[in-house]
């Protein structure tokens, strides 16, 4: 491929400069020039046809800078503008206003842009060391909800299906071709081939169930930037549909690689938990390893399309760049540790949840809240409360089907090779006999998480959440009381595969991840 002529893109800079006063800068890509004033960017694509795009005529570009601005402004209307003709000549361009219906005479077009700062951008936060974990889990929960909204893909349509999926990751994979260590990539394609055979059902029923979304398409960490406090996803995928129509596992695990290439696998299973408790989409984690493999090919093929489409020959080490080629072979060869199962213990306010959200990050664990799963049984979102509604959610048989719920999920998440945490009370023997009934049958290590307090801190702790409403649990001062005259303590034989955290005291919660990998190991006789 021929590098596109720069005749229009340095007029352009310079027609920009003389009419803002400003200094501007180009930020260049394989398919795209980015000008960059004091406080605008405008994006120019470049005349290409490749592969996976063709932006070599004008009214291709055209449709592809509206699609741009119509597909970005579901999740970041404040920062995309309109789109612009870029009038004149190639050597005299000027900007000629708005693009809406107008631009006869326009020899190319720019999506107009607010400009941000870039130390705002997500891959530089987390490269400074400023990214609180909460940030990224209340982009996950507003994930989810895009997720939700978003249109689904038709049913008997190509979009997610196994072939597409195959071929997706298949394309990577030969885009990488011709690299050094051949066999990398050939051990990578036996590897996608035999999960292609193993996942095929899955990806099937994902179809069916309308999993496939017009989704985003492009999550890495470049193109997040934090905006008033909080993440905004940019720069959607506008040129091939087939990119954007995806499986929202898919879309989620471009951001959850990207996390653990750059090894903050802790964040990752942070922004997993807070999607998961917002769209309870945990059929969705049997096929989450294979899509983060297949985000790792697709990093390393862009990098490698960079480099050719500059000039460069081939990827440049980059300290701060991760090798998303070691990524993929990471990813594919599974966690690691051990796997097991574990349940919190413990009266309402004990910190069950505050401590298991510390440990799932630590773990790289899935977690499933019988708070939340037992709202969605009756359609609640995980902050609504159930309290004035025509239906009691805390009958015995809701209850049932809650532990049911649980333990469905739980199967789901274990068999897909990921550690579990159930974060409920389970203060009835029964229901603990039953989680550690389902971890013998699928043959995983099964430990208690028995969290303590004093009977005035669980008090104080209650009323402050009742009256906060800013978590899932509805448990007040009286379902309190009522739990310390039922409750069932750990049996003997229970306290041998139990972690006991004293939750006033100071977590260190490496130790106490330490503490599980070692309770679980054969010779420790925790196994149930």
């Amino acid at each position: 491929m021929m590098a596109p002529d720069r005749t229009l893109v340095t007029a352009l800079c310079e027609h920009l400069r003389s009419r803002t006063g400003e200094a501007v800068s180009l930020i260049e890509t394989h398919i795209s020039w980015v000008l960059l004033t004091d406080g605008m960017a405008y994006k120019l694509k470049k005349p290409v046809r490749l592969p996976f795009v063709d932006f070599s005529t004008l009214a291709a570009r055209k449709h592809f800078c509206e699609e741009e601005l119509r597909l970005n402004r579901r999740l970041a209307p404040a920062l995309y503008l309109e789109v612009a003709p870029v009038c004149g000549t190639a050597d005299a361009p000027h900007l000629g206003g708005s693009g809406e219906g107008g631009g006869s005479d326009a020899i190319d077009f720019v999506v107009c842009m607010r400009r941000f700062p870039e130390d705002q951008l997500l891959r530089n936060l987390l490269l400074a060391q400023r990214v609180e974990p909460a940030l990224l889990a209340r982009f996950g929960q507003r994930l989810a909800g895009f997720h939700r909204e978003a249109q689904a893909a038709p049913l008997f349509s190509d979009f997610g299906s196994p072939e597409q999926v195959l071929r997706s990751a298949t394309g990577a994979l030969d885009g990488l071709s011709g690299d050094p260590g051949g066999e990398r990539r050939q051990a990578l394609q036996t590897w996608v081939a035999e999960q292609g055979a193993r996942l095929r059902t899955a990806w099937v029923e994902r179809q069916r169930n309308g999993a496939v979304r017009e989704c985003h398409g492009d999550l890495h960490l470049s193109n997040l930037v934090q905006i008033d406090g909080e993440l905004t996803a940019f720069d959607c995928v506008e040129f091939d549909p087939a990119l954007r129509w995806i499986d929202g596992m898919s879309d989620l695990a471009f951001l959850t690689m990207d996390l653990k290439a750059h090894r903050r696998g802790d964040l990752a299973f942070r922004v997993l938990d807070a999607y998961l408790q917002e769209s309870g989409d945990y059929d969705g984690v049997p096929v989450l390893r294979f899509y983060e493999v297949y985000r790792a090919l697709v990093r390393a093929m862009v990098a490698r399309l960079r480099a050719k489409a500059l000039g460069d020959g081939s990827p440049k080490s980059d300290s701060a760049e991760p090798d998303y080629l070691r990524c993929a072979e990471s990813l594919a060869a599974g966690q690691a540790g051990r796997k097991g199962l574990m349940i919190t213990h413990g009266l309402s306010g004990s910190g069950k949840s505050t401590i298991a959200a510390q440990l799932l990050a630590v773990a790289q664990a899935v977690r499933i809240r019988s708070d939340v799963e037992r709202k969605r049984l009756f359609g609640l979102a995980p902050l609504q409360r159930s309290a004035g509604l025509a239906v009691d959610i805390y009958t015995p048989d809701a209850t049932r089907r809650t532990f049911e719920r649980l333990a469905a999920c739980s199967r789901t998440a274990l068999a897909a090779g990921f550690p579990v945490i159930v974060d409920a009370a389970f203060l009835r023997r029964d229901e603990r006999l039953a989680f550690r009934a389902l971890a013998t049958e699928l043959r995983v290590p099964f430990t208690i998480l028995h969290c303590q307090a004093t009977d005035a801190q669980l008090r104080r702790r209650v009323a402050t959440r009742s009256t906060g409403g800013t978590d899932a649990s509805e448990a007040d001062l009286a379902v309190l009381e009522r739990q310390m005259a039922f409750q069932e303590p750990l049996t003997r034989e229970e306290s041998a595969v139990a972690l006991e955290v004293a939750t006033e005291e100071p977590l260190d919660v490496d130790a106490l991840h330490a503490r599980w990998l070692a309770l679980a190991t054969p010779s420790s006789g925790a196994r149930a």
